[in-house]
């Protein structure tokens, strides 16, 4: 059994530990969460009813089938983001059986420090933070209480552990602001293949879009600099699908470096604006409409089909500015136009053969697309967060069929029409609209606002974008996500009509989000030069000099602080420190107290060699036992006394 640690400190190890691993409980794979809860309570069972311990080979089997579990559920990982987290958290429960004497509590508690930060590489959010601090000051009280024979009152653990983490405080925000930033992300592992991807998709099927509906996650953040278009004007453009499979849409040719940027023309006023974006772990960036070559960031560039991609996947939060033009033609020359023609044999019939009956009714492809928009316009579609299920023959079941579906349905049921009647087509993912905050004066663009539309390639203006959702539901595109299903029941929570308390204080939280963002997740190199600069430390020699003269001084505060506390206490008696006063001036005349001698014994010691004293000799040892030791001594007495002493001469 445990030999070092008290039974209720053990409980209170046991139960931070749960503290500490409780936010990746739903990241963990089941039966890893669930083994995890069983170590805990099975070592605080044994602790209080005294089993043994398991032997060695029993321990080591079963740290040998944790291994393997890991492995099993992570392809053969055991090290990134997702599987090394898992390996540790395991390891860790794992420790608690052979859990016996100081080491191995040590061992448990700085494992717990190491646990916290992993909990950084899922989410760097402000509640994370602030989880974080609790668990730190929790599992540094644990320390605090293993370092004591006996358990100590959980109040006297938590202000010392609090008081630690104040002194560091300090030191955390020198380093905060002057230690050097490095460029890419502190927080995330870009080589986990066990990493998920969130929004957007490189690929498009039947429910993938509704899917992301569901979602209430930021995908960004948008300030305009003047003007802002009308929501039926805020497309922003994403993934391009050119490549149709006969159930879902793919890049058959995706864009891998800069240099085949297509031909634009852009009219009419810039709309300027900078995005904030989430990392979603995919090289696109998101752009209204078609940007301005000119403004790109960077380490950006337009690709063949006007998508905006970045040379890197976007791994962590980036900020960049932009000008976009909603006036413009895109390749008003179309190249390669059998690769938006191409449809696979074998698939949906009746929509090749409704395309055929279109086109002998319409010479022009614009008469086309307009028929089609009619079509879903004046006859009985549904535009539905819950569409029915899809055969093989996807398209043909949405058109003939069920008629209901979301804009994924209607986006590729049009490009497929449009192919089949010999009109270029694609698909284009994305997000439209964007709610306004309020009180940051931006708009945020969030996963339900995900969509989908269609350019068709008419020529004279090259590709035009058609999106057919508007004609089954335009309070979709002119208003919002939630307008267009307003009337639905089951929705998510944030579809849901919002009360004025809701929008405020969602709209506030947001906001505080997008600050901390801003000024915390986003302080990396060049925020930190423009910040520094400002006090004369914009170059590397003088920041790291600037850090060490903090550090030296903050240290040397926080040294002088404890030392203060470890001198001996300040007398507060008022009359003993009278007395010390007295025999101060008696010990420089060569008489001081004896270690174990009474103030009477003393007293009568040195008026026997200094009679001449023996009057203010007593007078003062007088005032002195009646100002401390009688109850009904008086503030009169006590200033008789400072006199007496202050007037005495030891001559």
């Amino acid at each position: 059994m445990n030999e070092y640690l008290p039974l209720v400190s053990l409980w209170r190890l046991l139960a931070v530990l749960l503290l500490v691993m409780s936010p990746h409980a739903l990241r963990l794979p089941a039966w890893e969460t669930v083994s995890i809860l069983a170590l805990i309570l099975w070592r605080g069972l044994a602790a209080h009813q005294q089993w043994r311990l398991p032997p060695t080979w029993l321990k080591i089997g079963i740290a040998l089938l944790a291994l393997v579990g890991v492995l099993w559920s992570y392809q053969g990982r055991i090290s990134g983001q997702n599987a090394g987290t898992a390996l540790l958290c395991i390891m860790a429960a794992l420790k608690l059986l052979e859990f016996r004497g100081r080491r191995d509590v040590m061992v448990v508690v700085f494992l717990m420090y190491f646990m916290l930060l992993t909990h950084l590489l899922f989410s760097q959010e402000l509640w994370t933070a602030a989880y974080l601090i609790v668990c730190v000051v929790a599992t540094t009280a644990v320390l605090v209480e293993c370092q004591h024979r006996g358990a100590l009152p959980p109040r006297h653990t938590l202000r010392k552990a609090g008081a630690i983490a104040l002194q560091a405080l300090p030191l955390m925000l020198l380093l905060f602001v002057l230690f050097p930033r490095l460029p890419g992300p502190l927080w995330g592992l870009p080589a986990d293949a066990g990493a998920a991807r969130s929004g957007l998709s490189d690929r498009m099927g039947p429910g993938d879009i509704s899917t992301l509906i569901e979602s209430d996650e930021v995908a960004f953040r948008v300030e305009f600099d003047g003007a802002v278009p009308p929501p039926s004007k805020r497309y922003w453009r994403g993934p391009v699908f050119d490549h149709f499979d006969g159930r879902a849409w793919t890049n058959g040719l995706p864009t891998l470096a800069a240099g085949d940027a297509p031909e634009i023309e852009l009219r009419g006023e810039a709309v300027r604006y900078q995005i904030t974006l989430e990392p979603h772990r995919a090289p696109w960036l998101f752009a209204l409409d078609v940007p301005a070559p000119a403004s790109l960031p960077g380490d950006a560039f337009l690709g063949r089909d006007g998508q905006l991609l970045a040379r890197k996947s976007v791994i962590e939060r980036r900020r960049y500015a932009l000008s976009s033009y909603t006036d413009y033609r895109l390749a008003p020359t179309l190249r390669h136009p059998r690769r938006y023609l191409r449809l696979p044999e074998g698939f949906n019939p009746r929509t090749r053969a409704l395309a055929r009956r279109l086109r002998e009714t319409h010479p022009q492809d614009i008469e086309v697309a307009r028929a089609v928009l009619r079509m879903f316009r004046e006859q009985p579609y549904v535009y539905t967060l819950q569409p029915p299920a899809l055969g093989r023959h996807s398209v043909d079941e949405f058109l003939f069929d069920t008629r209901r579906g979301f804009c994924e349905h209607y986006s590729s049921a049009f490009a497929v029409l449009m192919r089949a009647a010999g009109i270029p087509a694609r698909v284009i993912a994305g997000y439209q609209g964007g709610r306004l905050n309020e009180f940051g004066g931006y708009y945020v663009v969030r996963q339900s606002d995900a969509h989908a539309w269609t350019e068709i390639w008419i020529a004279g203006a090259g590709w035009v974008r058609i999106d057919p959702t508007a004609a089954v539901a335009p309070e979709r595109i002119e208003q919002s996500i939630e307008a267009a299903l307003s009337e639905l029941q089951g929705l998510p929570g944030h579809l849901s009509a919002r009360t004025r308390l809701r929008y405020y204080l969602e709209a506030r939280w947001d906001l505080i989000n997008a600050r901390w963002n801003a000024l915390v997740l986003g302080y990396g190199p060049e925020l930190q030069q423009q910040f520094l600069g400002r006090f004369g430390l914009g170059d590397l020699r003088r920041m790291i000099l600037a850090l060490t003269v903090g550090l030296t001084v903050t240290l040397a505060l926080l040294g002088l602080m404890l030392l203060r506390k470890a001198a001996p206490a300040r007398i507060e008696d008022a009359a003993l420190r009278q007395w010390r006063r007295f025999t101060r001036k008696l010990a420089r005349a060569g008489l001081p107290p004896g270690p174990a001698e009474g103030p009477r014994d003393y007293v009568d010691r040195v008026a026997a060699v200094r009679p001449q004293w023996t009057a203010a000799l007593r007078r003062i040892v007088h005032l002195y036992l009646g100002s401390r030791y009688q109850l009904d001594a008086d503030t009169a007495a006590l200033r008789e006394l400072a006199r007496a002493v202050r007037e005495f001469r030891a001559r």
